[in-house]
């Protein structure tokens, strides 16, 4: 959060007794230098405070996630100059691991941005910040009220959206051409892609599935889809 330096941190909250290293030693050095009070607790405060997550000793209290403007991410997309880009839309996740997992994946593979539905999915909470291991304070995520609108919009752009559904109709990841602007869209942990949503998808999308079990979770499913974009906009 201190490197991205995106939200506003209001103070830096350290455990007494808390031990030097050289991430405590940088949290120290970066407050100090854009004047962020430095508190000191107990250990058992934060734990109360925290409700026993695994704080390792070091708590901010920052403002609200900053979402960006859904405008921001049109404008990226109607860039004529960048010949390959990818997007993601995730319909209606709603467990925070899956989220934090899945922007750790995005973060790591240069997307352009994530879209998230403002109604009955998670957001950016600590737990999901936590679970991407800090991706999510250096990529941008927009917050909309309507996923269907903005697959609409960005077929403007010429953006072609890609939906991971198993359906027999759907085809193997691999067999769809992911070259230029694409976007993925991951579906819900229980109930998949909305009808809507998957109805505005230009292609539809299967992992193959050998085992017992019939499905990965969003996660897993769409780290996967991911890096087979990336894969083949890096095989031009």
């Amino acid at each position: 959060m201190l490197r991205a330096n995106r939200r506003q941190i209001l103070d830096m909250i350290l455990a007494d007794g808390i031990k030097d290293s050289e991430e405590v030693d940088e949290i120290k050095k970066v407050c100090e230098e854009r004047n962020i009070r430095i508190l000191k607790h107990k250990r058992e405060t934060l734990d109360a405070w925290m409700n026993s997550a695994n704080h390792q000793g070091v708590v901010a209290v920052c403002a609200d996630y900053p979402y960006i403007e859904i405008d921001e991410l049109y404008a990226e997309a109607e860039k004529e100059d960048e010949k390959n880009q990818l997007f993601v839309i995730l319909d209606h996740i709603v467990d925070p691991q899956n989220l934090g997992s899945i922007i750790r994946s995005c973060e790591c593979a240069g997307v352009k941005g994530i879209i998230i539905p403002a109604d009955r999915a998670v957001g950016v909470t600590p737990a999901a910040v936590r679970a991407s291991a800090g991706a999510a304070e250096h990529i941008r995520i927009a917050l909309v009220p309507n996923i269907s609108e903005v697959i609409d919009r960005l077929k403007k752009y010429n953006v072609w959206t890609t939906g991971l559904e198993a359906l027999p109709e759907s085809k193997n990841y691999t067999d769809i051409d992911f070259k230029g602007k694409v976007c993925i869209v991951i579906g819900s942990e229980g109930q998949g892609l909305g009808r809507l949503v998957r109805e505005r998808c230009d292609n539809l999308a299967r992992l193959p599935m050998y085992g017992k079990v019939g499905s990965l979770n969003a996660g897993v499913a769409g780290a996967l889809a991911i890096y087979e974009v990336i894969r083949q906009q890096n095989a031009q």
